[in-house]
């Protein structure tokens, strides 16, 4: 069955805030991390983006690279 445009929204949202969350990070520290490899964008910013689900693929990976995740895992097993 195919996916809602929400469902895969929450599904995005889910795997950064897990992300976030496994390495004990808030969003000000995403922020830092952030700005520490040229992204400028503040708490109140990402809070939002991450809020509503609907970031671009860009973001997403920026994200990632800056609190360091090597592998993300899209399903539990």
């Amino acid at each position: 069955m195919a996916r809602k445009a929400k469902d895969w929204q929450a599904l995005v949202k889910g795997i950064l805030k897990g992300e976030l969350a496994r390495r004990g990070l808030s969003y000000a520290d995403l922020a830092e991390k952030l700005a520490e490899v040229g992204i400028r964008d503040n708490r109140r910013n990402i809070t939002n983006k991450v809020g509503r689900g609907n970031f671009t693929a860009v973001f997403l990976v920026q994200c990632l690279t800056a609190i360091g995740a090597k592998t993300i895992h899209l399903e539990d097993e």
